[in-house]
């Protein structure tokens, strides 16, 4: 599931990327989804990328965190796994812009690409797997545990929202991991269990 998602997201970007009424007609832009009935723009805007930077910075995140939270589903959900791998993905894509919908729906000028939204709910479902997994950046050869570089994600993406001084959805990236959270405890509430213990494990 998460290649079909890297290949599909991809293409259509590298479409789009030529294809500019391609571009608009797939960005997410509140003004349009509320005055023309353009709802197809929750979901759309994530198979779209502003540049090749940006994409493949959002592949690869998803490719190395997607594949560890697909193989968890499949564990605890068995046939069920890749449906609900699925849900998560397209669930974090509607509601990682809700807010932003909320706070630009008469503004036809504030225009949102690309998959982080969702990037970031595959990110943090991880972390509620594995907190103690170390993360690590390029050029950086120390990793970061897991749930503190969560932490530390979660308080920059919201300061950074409130601030609002560059073109990065960082509310997205917020609720985005937000949504990862909660909607993996609320079908699996056990996993909140399975978290502390990891946490606890240290101090043992």
């Amino acid at each position: 599931m998460t290649l079909i998602i890297i290949a599909l997201t991809s293409i259509i970007s590298l479409l789009a990327f030529s294809q500019r009424d391609l571009f608009a007609r797939l960005q997410f832009n509140a003004y349009l989804i509320k005055n023309s009935n353009q709802s197809w723009r929750f979901l759309s805007y994530g198979l779209i990328h502003a540049d090749w930077v940006h994409l493949m910075v959002n592949m690869f995140v998803l490719y190395s965190f997607g594949q560890i939270v697909e193989a968890h589903y499949q564990i605890l959900f068995e046939t069920k796994g890749l449906f609900y791998f699925g849900l998560l993905y397209i669930g974090s894509l509607g509601m990682s812009v809700v807010p932003a919908y909320g706070k630009n729906k008469e503004n036809i000028h504030y225009n949102a690409v690309g998959a982080s939204g969702a990037v970031s709910a595959i990110v943090f479902t991880s972390i509620l797997f594995q907190p103690l997994s170390k993360i690590y950046f390029f050029f950086i050869p120390i990793g970061i545990p897991a749930i503190i570089f969560g932490i530390l994600y979660l308080w920059y993406s919201w300061y950074m929202s409130k601030k609002n001084i560059d073109n990065i959805g960082h509310d997205a990236h917020f609720w985005g991991a937000i949504f990862g959270i909660v909607f993996t405890i609320a079908i699996k509430p056990s996993i909140i269990l399975y978290f502390f213990n990891q946490i606890t494990s240290i101090l043992r």
